[in-house]
């Protein structure tokens, strides 16, 4: 059992297919009107980076960090985010999803990232938190674009904000991001990561 890192469009197309399969199980009303098995899931603007963790030749969990620039109180950072966490159906309950997004919270910080931040349905978080990740208090991320604006507070989303700040910067700044409107703005296609 591995993880493998691929930019989503340099996925392997027979890693790449099942990754989908994962991700129609877990979210049946996701849209698949895309063409073809293999389309990309995320804007390629967000530099997508699909993680999966593999054991002979199965994907047996998979998720992508989606990043771009992050201006908050002032300041600029380089945010990403995680998107599209999914463990296969029969592999659940044996620690692959949580080695996954704590192998992704690493990744991120190694890659120049200043911080990691996204949301989570709130009966998820005490999962994201087991892998490292910490719940921002009353801190809403505010997704779609500034002319189209998709919060994560409106109405019947239950969403927690979780991040982990990576260099001395964003650690230093943490507490501007609790009880906070980020203004994140990730576009049209991934309106919420």
């Amino acid at each position: 059992m591995h993880i493998m890192s691929f930019a989503e469009a340099a996925t392997p197309p027979e890693l790449r297919a099942q990754v989908q399969d994962l991700q129609k199980e877990a979210w049946p009303s996701a849209d698949s009107s895309a063409p073809g098995r293999t389309a990309l899931t995320h804007d390629p603007a967000l530099r997508p980076l699909s993680m999966l963790l593999v054991e002979a030749g199965t994907v047996l969990a998979a998720l992508d960090i989606l990043s771009k620039p992050l201006r908050h109180a002032g300041r600029s950072y380089r945010a990403g985010g995680l998107s599209t966490v999914v463990t296969r159906r029969e592999a659940r309950g044996r620690g692959h999803g949580r080695r996954l997004v704590a192998a992704a919270r690493t990744a991120m910080a190694a890659s120049g990232l200043d911080l990691g931040v996204f949301t989570c349905d709130r009966p998820l978080a005490s999962f994201y938190e087991s892998a490292g990740w910490q719940r921002l208090t009353d801190t809403v991320l505010v997704g779609g674009t500034p002319q189209c604006p998709f919060p994560s507070d409106q109405f019947g989303f239950d969403k927690v904000t979780l991040a982990d700040f990576f260099t001395d910067s964003a650690r230093q700044h943490r507490h501007t991001f609790e009880h906070a409107r980020l203004e994140l703005f990730p576009g049209e296609v991934d309106k919420l990561w």
